[in-house]
Parts: C-alpha cells; structure tokens; sequence
C-alpha cells in the first residue's frame, strides 16, 4: 500500500484554490455571523459562552476515541480553572483534569510556540499514570514502534492507514513544527488549520493518543486565526457527528496523492456546519443575557443572592424550585427563602406551578411581556 508520506514531494500539499472558493466563503460567513453576535456580550456571558464550547469539544474529542467523560466533570474541572467556579465543589478525576489541561493550554496560550515539549506535556497530561487503559505506554517521547490509524472498539477496530515507520518521526515532527510556525505564514488561516490537521495525524507521533492532541492543534489553530482565547463552538462535536464520514475521506486522502482539495473541502464544510450547530451551545447565554438586559430595561432589581438562584435556573436547574430547595442553595432560612420567592413572584419573574401544599414549586418566567 502506497500512502502520501512516501511521495518524493511529501509533505508539499497542492490544492485546487478555484474549487476551495466557495467552501472557504460560506465557512468564512458563518464564522462572521456568529463572531458578531458574540462580540458585544459582556466577559462574564463570554466566559460562560467559552465554557460550554470547551466542554463541548472536551468530552466530544474523547468520545471520538470511545472514551465517555463525565460533562459535569469536565465542565467543573474547567469552570475551576477559568475561575468560575471554587476550588473543590467537585471531586477530582486527575485523567478529566489532564485533558482539561491540554484543551486549556491548547486555546488559551494559543499564541505560544508549539514545540516538542508543549506536545510531550500533552501527551503525558493525557496519560497521567503512563498507562492507556491497562497497557503501559512511554509518556513524553515520540513513539518508538510502527503505528495504525485505527477506528472503533477494541477487538473491532478498523485500519485506515500505516503511519511513518518510527525511525521517521523525529525529523518528520521537526519538519512540521517548523512549517507549523514559520513555512505556512502565507497560507489561509483556515486552510492551515484543516492542513494542520491532516499532516500530525498523518504521522501520528505518539503511541497513544494522536487524535486527541490532533484536534487540539486544530482548536488552537482557530484561535490563533480568531485571536482570541474565546470558544463559541466545537469542531470535535461535529467530527463525532460525521465520524463515518471522517474517517472515509481521512483514508481516502492518505492513499492518494498530495492534492488534498477532497480532504481540505470535507474539513471547511465540517467546520462551517459545527459554527452553523453552535446557535445550540450559545443559546442559553444569549437567553440569559436577553433575560437580565429586559429587567434592567424594566428597572427591576433583585438582590444578589435572588440573582444567584435566578441564574441557577437560566442555567438549566434540574428538578422542581421549592421554598425548601431555594433555602438550602441560598443557606437562608425558610422564612427569608419564601420573601424571596414572593418578591420574585410581586415582579413577574416567578410564577407557581400548578399544585400546591408541600409540594408547591416554582418556575422562571423567560419571556417579559410588556
């Protein structure tokens, strides 16, 4: 089997820049569109905008590799780390927390130099026991042994390409750090990104772990082309979405010739559909911001610790709001937690569910009627 890398021009990737047009300028459109309606949110509905696409692309890259992460985790370990939310209110997971770690260092430095030691923190951050499940992996080093891009569960996976023998891996890693930084400056910011991609994972460095950190270099490339450390949508979710599709035109690129125009076609239309999908992600910060914008139109105040359940609520608060629940989140008495809710009631923002008794609950009015 003949694969890109043995090409003698390997690794001058060609591509049709006529064909690419308007693939590039629809995704360039919806990049447009979302990016504005971000732009004058104020940092902390930013922050929470950042922290829901990050969770997005956290849990979802893992999942790509069969590996199921707890959200909750995840989005603590991150909302911890953002300085949303106090140290210790959850439960530690350190393998949650070393992708947590990689992600957050991919996009927030996005505009430091990536090296062979940025990866190999990466990769260790990943495998924090030296071990992928129960095999023991080297941690910190380019793999020492041939390698398989591989797919599916263990015992079924399928093989969609050799890698580089790994007597190659260091002068190739070397060779695409520099084009990394230096040797693609004068390529499309959004074609060096869906480039990028394809040339790590193509010599999959690592003995474990290359897709994760492939499309974290792919995160950190749209946030070096938005320069900004704000996420507002997840390239890994839509990959998860289109796996099957993925991994097709990934194989199919790897066993024909270095005009990638297919895969970087495949890679704008992935990434202008997952923007397209983030109206799901931003939607409840948008909402929450539309909320307290009508009550300050309103002049309508509330206190600050009505403010904090409020935005628990705006937030998705499972189950029932009672009298009882709102005491315990607010560490009030019954008594104050009831004045409370009245108030709220006094000014249309709560309303009571049906039912009452012990069992009375309430729930937030969204919509301001004039």
């Amino acid at each position: 089997m003949t694969y890109i890398y043995m090409s003698e021009d390997w690794p001058r990737f060609t591509w049709d820049a006529n064909r690419l047009v308007p693939h590039l300028s629809a995704t360039r459109y919806e990049q447009g569109l979302l990016l504005g309606k971000m732009k004058d949110l104020g940092y902390q509905l930013k922050s929470e905008a950042t922290l829901a696409a990050l969770t997005e692309e956290t849990v979802k890259s893992s999942a790509i590799e069969g590996e199921e992460l707890s959200a909750d985790s995840v989005r603590s370990s991150l909302a911890r780390r953002m300085g949303l939310e106090e140290a210790g209110t959850r439960p530690v997971d350190r393998h949650v927390e070393g992708v947590v770690e990689m992600m957050l260092d991919a996009t927030q430095r996005y505009a430091s130099p990536l090296t062979e030691e940025r990866i190999f923190g990466w990769h260790a951050a990943l495998f924090p026991t030296g071990r992928s499940g129960i095999r023991k992996i080297t941690t910190g080093a380019w793999r020492r042994g041939p390698m398989e891009a591989v797919s599916g569960p263990e015992g079924k996976q399928k093989v969609h390409f050799e890698a580089p023998p790994a007597e190659r891996v260091e002068s190739e890693m070397k060779k695409f750090l520099s084009w990394y930084e230096d040797g693609s400056r004068t390529i499309e910011p959004l074609l060096k990104a869906g480039l990028a991609h394809l040339y790590f994972v193509t010599i999959h460095p690592l003995e474990d772990g290359n897709g994760r950190i492939t499309r974290a270099i792919t995160e950190m490339s749209l946030a070096r082309l938005e320069n900004s450390a704000q996420r507002f949508y997840s390239m890994s979710s839509q990959i998860r979405d289109e796996r099957k599709g993925y991994y097709e035109i990934l194989e199919s690129t790897q066993r024909g010739s270095l005009d990638v125009t297919g895969w970087l076609v495949w890679f704008l239309d992935c990434l202008g559909r997952a923007i397209a999908k983030a109206k799901n992600l931003t939607a409840g910060v948008l909402a929450k911001d539309a909320f307290w914008r009508h009550l300050k139109e309103e002049s309508i105040e509330v206190s600050e610790r009505q403010r904090n359940i409020i935005n628990m609520l705006l937030d998705g608060f499972e189950g029932k709001l009672t009298t009882e629940k709102w005491s315990k989140l607010a560490k009030t008495s019954h008594d104050t937690a009831l004045r409370d809710i009245q108030e709220l009631i006094e000014r249309r923002i709560l309303k009571q569910e049906k039912g009452g008794g012990r069992s009375t609950s309430y729930i937030l009015i969204r919509e301001r009627s004039t």
